[in-house]
């Protein structure tokens, strides 16, 4: 993976400190040539992946990537799925089987899945877990995506339900469908670990809270750091700045002196921003990583 992610929270209006600034930035990025510019300020600067969700504006990046190929020549996208507004909106709209209507490739494997009634058998599960990555993943063909993580909203969810086995059927379908690696965002990383290795996903990509405050860290900031000092996978640290309360030179200092953490990912409004992370990570001198 590469070191540097960049994300796009910041394009939808999402902070986890300030509804002011979340508003702001929403108005700010109304319009898709506002978030190409900070697209392209972010590639420019060498960071060569779009760590985004399948929010219905990323379709509109998606279609401007694929009309310039020699620009982007380098640039991956990293899905990060389901994009749960979304989902949620469609039920409460039109009730869910409309809505699983309107997401699914087609009507017939709707009612292939269903045969005429709602079911929560197992292979059901499987069916549909694997329908609904394939119609999230539509609007990136054609595009490189190596990774594709689920959401955290749904991986804690399952998570929480017991229902592991779905975390290998996702992993599989990804690899197998996509040729890509799966990841799993999470507010948990330990209990995630734990459910993981119980199914068989091995060495498996993880993003989630990592910073100096335990900001949204569950479990705290020991239990991390000995998560990642004694177990095998891939640690991607996001809300590494906690929201903009840990000032970014000791946000990124402590980060990089975490040993086994692969990539950081973090979002920015401006170029300015952007380039100033993206050289605070680069001029740090890396402490050599656990295998």
């Amino acid at each position: 993976m590469e070191r540097v992610l960049f994300g796009d929270n910041q394009f939808f209006g999402i902070n986890h400190m300030s509804e002011d600034k979340a508003l702001a930035q929403a108005m700010k990025f109304q319009n898709l040539d506002a978030i190409i510019e900070v697209i392209d300020a972010a590639y420019d600067a060498g960071i060569k992946v779009f760590m985004c969700t399948t929010h219905d504006r990323i379709a509109e990046v998606c279609a401007h990537v694929r009309a310039n190929p020699d620009r982007y020549r380098e640039f991956q996208f990293y899905p990060c799925m389901p994009y749960a507004h979304k989902y949620a909106n469609a039920v409460t709209e039109k009730g869910i089987l409309e809505a699983l209507k309107a997401v699914l490739p087609n009507e017939g494997a709707l009612g292939a899945l269903f045969g005429g009634a709602v079911s929560v058998a197992r292979r059901d599960m499987d069916k549909l877990t694997e329908l609904l990555v394939d119609a999230e993943m539509k609007m990136f063909h054609g595009l490189k995506t190596p990774v594709i993580f689920l959401q955290n909203v749904v991986t804690d969810l399952v998570l929480g339900l017991g229902m592991n086995e779905l975390f290998a059927t996702f992993a599989r379908h990804v690899k197998e469908r996509y040729q890509a690696e799966p990841g799993f965002i999470t507010m948990n990383t330990p209990l995630l670990l734990d459910a993981l290795e119980k199914v068989g996903v091995d060495n498996p990509i993880i993003c989630s809270n990592i910073n100096k405050i335990g900001f949204r860290m569950c479990g705290g900031i020991e239990e991390y750091e000995r998560t990642m000092a004694t177990r095998r996978f891939r640690p991607i640290a996001m809300s590494v700045l906690a929201s903009g309360a840990i000032p970014v030179e000791e946000a990124i200092e402590y980060i990089v002196k975490q040993p086994k953490i692969e990539s950081i990912v973090f979002g920015a409004s401006s170029a300015e921003n952007i380039r100033r992370t993206k050289n605070l990570i680069d001029r740090q001198s890396y402490a050599p990583r656990l295998s």
